[in-house]
């Protein structure tokens, strides 16, 4: 008999024949490529994907007597092999990528010796035993899914949407390769797998009536004399107006309501009918920054009930990829496969970051790739949508349609500002969407609640004298630095009431800060806060006067959203007052979007209105052209040149060039990148730690941990490292770093990296 896996007990009654672990997986990959008519090509996959197991080389290995041995690669030269028609040779291709890369990674078909057609071509394997032939039962008629979309008319969307269709099926065979691997393993150690959630299309009638009773709540508190005023009536209009649309065929919607229009609770209504109505399968919402998703997964436990919500950030998960026939006897080890902190968003309703979204659409890595096929048949919002970066805007909006044109999927761009993103003027962009809201430039109108005024330069002792002032304002800037630094200057001058938020300080006590703010500002209480951009995109809070930084329009528009959010006094006595910092130089990006601002505001009286936002966001993308798709990729020579997301991706003479490990080492949302550390002062992060080491599986611990990082600077995590003032918890490769030094630390100030140089008590050890 030929074995999967394997386990101390040398009898081997205990361990996992190799024709079980194929037809589970199979089976299990079957059922998720089902939903994008992929049952085949991903049943194909999980049959052929250990296929180099059946050789008497890798049963040495797993016995402990020999080397580790590549196994993928013989599935993937037999998923070609066997498909020979036109289409199905496409798919076949698509299978063998994934076959290949089921541990390393999906390759790129050509390069390196690790590239698909090096492996299928070249590579020595060991040879296998016929038996499988009378074990495997892979057919290879019939692949491509029958309902699938091809834009046939462009090459270049044609090949994008292989490439696409490719990694769901790759995503499918990873999840159900660890799922059955980790259902074996559990039985033979008999723990017990907390993996459980309720399903969406059972109860989505149960969550309708949470969130009826919700709004019948929240509603009965508002003061009778309120009741009536314009913003609630407003409100309840939007809702109702959203909610009665839910039964609309799946496709592309816009939500555009102005800040403090109630577009969290009212995308959650339609999600909510629009899944019952389409017997969708979860809902997945995704925010700009990781700085306000445990603000918006309270809103959801408390709406709906916690056991149906997955806060999942995108801090801790920091997988190497290593070539096939590196380190295989660890990675065959069962421990190694609970080590890693992955999630497959099998829960009904994810709460996450765009990074943790987007950089998953496009990378190579198992663990990334594994929750993709839970995307089909979703609804998947986009909060603040405008937010996505614009060197990657282009390849976002193409997976974003193509999530729609044959996954099944509802997209919800959810926004106050939105973005031009139809085409043709925008190229590559949707072909269609539907607006949700009542007629937003009437509502941008109806909710304009601030006076603009544009100050000039302003140097920071100016700006701290204009907040001086008043009892009660907030300063918003354009980085972490100049927000601890304007910190710093205030508090030498004296100014009492002063708070500073920032992504310095974990979403705990962010948490905390915003509370503390919120009771300050309703009782009266002396509040002058110092933050940077992060309490602009849906941070519940209303000051009578805010001072922005020079940014795009749209950033401009969500600062005032932070002015007289309720309301309570006559907008000419609410002021955003923008200016230009003489200390603080704009990164590059943000003065590019001011700069497009400056040229759109002589054009337009009202810069808040529907007509002036559509003309700002035609100058950006129009002044980025080709700009709005560049990722960093080396040349012949190893150098960092610009590419192409779109152009990474061909189809020529019937065979796929596919570069998925380009891609996915390149594609970052955040171009500089940042790395979490762990502050681990309070007892819960530390009791976290302590359960990851002693057994905790790595996704629970991660998730346990997630309102306790901060993220920063590689190379100020790498010097915390270095010096001693950071470490990493063994046996768990990069994923958990830990701050030692808790000075660097505090609610005030947040982490302090800046001091990482400073040697640490390992640093001193001679």
């Amino acid at each position: 008999m030929y074995y999967a896996h394997s386990t101390e007990r040398e009898n081997r009654s205990d361990w996992q024949s190799l024709a079980d672990h194929l037809r589970a997986v199979a089976e299990l990959a079957g059922e998720r490529g089902n939903k994008f008519g992929a049952r085949k090509a991903a049943q194909l996959s999980g049959w052929l994907h250990d296929l180099g197991k059946y050789s008497s080389a890798f049963q040495a290995y797993i016995s402990g007597r020999g080397e580790s041995v590549d196994h993928s690669t013989a599935g993937a030269r037999e998923a070609i092999q066997l498909a020979t028609s036109g289409m199905d040779r496409l798919i076949a291709e698509l299978v063998a990528y994934a076959i290949a890369g089921h541990h390393a990674g999906l390759p790129d078909r050509q390069g390196v010796s690790a590239s698909l057609d090096a492996r299928l071509k070249n590579k020595k394997l060991p040879e296998l035993d016929p038996v499988w032939i009378t074990e495997v039962e892979g057919d290879c008629q019939g692949l491509f899914p029958l309902q699938f979309d091809l834009q046939r008319t462009s090459r270049e969307k044609a090949a994008f949407q292989l490439a696409f269709l490719g990694r769901m099926i790759f995503s499918c065979l990873v999840d159900s390769d660890f799922l059955d691997t980790e259902r074996h393993y559990a039985q033979v150690s008999g723990d017990l797998i907390d993996r459980q959630w309720p399903a969406l299309k059972d109860d989505v009638d149960q969550l309708l009536s949470s969130f009826d009773t919700y709004m019948e709540r929240k509603l009965a508190a508002i003061p009778e004399a309120e009741f009536a005023t314009p913003l609630h009536t407003l409100r309840r209009d939007i809702l109702a107006h959203v909610r009665n649309k839910a039964s609309m065929p799946k496709g592309v919607f816009t939500l555009e309501v102005p800040t403090g229009g109630g577009k969290t609770l009212a995308s959650l209504a339609f999600a909510l009918e629009h899944a019952k109505h389409w017997k969708m399968d979860r809902i997945v919402y995704s925010i700009p920054f990781t700085s306000i998703i445990d603000q918006t997964a309270a809103i959801f436990r408390t709406v709906l009930g916690k056991e149906w919500v997955l806060e999942h950030h995108s801090q801790i998960e920091n997988e190497t990829v290593q070539p096939e026939d590196r380190n295989e006897r660890h990675a065959q080890h069962p421990e190694a496969k609970q080590r890693r902190a992955m999630e497959n968003w099998d829960a009904p309703i994810v709460v996450t970051t765009n990074v943790q979204v987007f950089e998953s659409l496009f990378s190579h890595r198992p663990s990334r790739c594994r929750k993709l096929h839970n995307l089909a048949n979703a609804v998947i919002i986009l909060d603040e949508a405008q937010t996505i970066p614009l060197h990657v805007l282009r390849p976002c909006v193409a997976a974003l349609d193509e999530l729609a044109r044959n996954f099944g999927c509802t997209i919800v761009l959810c926004t106050a500002t939105q973005p031009a993103l139809l085409a043709p003027a925008f190229v590559g962009g949707f072909e269609k969407t539907q607006e949700l809201a009542p007629h937003p430039p009437r509502l941008h109108g109806a909710f304009r609640r601030v006076t603009l005024r544009v100050a000039g330069e302003l140097s920071d002792d100016a700006l701290i004298s204009e907040l001086s002032d008043v009892d009660q304002g907030l300063i918003i800037v354009n980085s972490r630095k100049h927000a601890l630094a304007l910190y710093h200057k205030a508090k030498a001058r004296g100014l009492e009431g002063l708070v500073h938020l920032t992504t310095r300080q974990t979403a705990t006590d962010r948490k905390r800060i915003l509370e503390d703010v919120r009771r300050q500002l309703r009782d009266g209480e002396l509040c002058r806060v110092i933050a940077t951009s992060l309490i602009e995109a849906g941070v519940d809070i209303s000051f009578p006067r805010v001072w922005r930084a020079e940014a795009g329009l749209d950033q401009i528009i969500q600062a005032a959203g932070r002015c007289n959010r309720e309301w309570e006094r006559p907008k000419e006595e609410s002021f955003i007052i923008v200016f230009r910092p003489t200390e603080a130089e704009p990164p590059k990006e943000i003065k590019d979007f001011a700069a497009a601002m400056g040229r759109v505001a002589p054009k337009h009286s009202d810069l808040f209105s529907q007509a002036a936002i559509e003309s700002y966001f035609q100058e950006v993308y129009w002044q980025k052209g080709d700009g709005l798709d560049r990722i960093p990729v080396k040349n012949l020579n190893g150098a960092n040149v610009q590419g192409s997301v779109r152009e990474s991706f061909a189809v020529n003479g019937g065979a796929t060039n596919f570069s998925y490990r380009t891609v996915g080492e390149a594609f970052r949302l955040i171009k500089d990148g940042m790395e979490p550390v762990i502050i681990a002062i309070e007892d819960k992060p530390k009791d976290a730690l302590k359960a990851l080491r002693a057994g905790m599986p790595a996704g629970k611990a991660a998730r346990e941990l997630q309102s306790y990082l901060v993220q920063i600077p590689p190379k100020y995590r790498n010097a915390l490292i270095d010096n001693g003032h950071a470490a990493f918890i063994e046996g768990f490769d990069t994923q958990f770093v830990v701050l030692k030094t808790e000075s660097f630390y505090s609610r005030e100030q947040g982490l302090v990296w800046e001091k990482a140089d400073e040697l640490g008590i390992e640093g001193n050890t001679i």
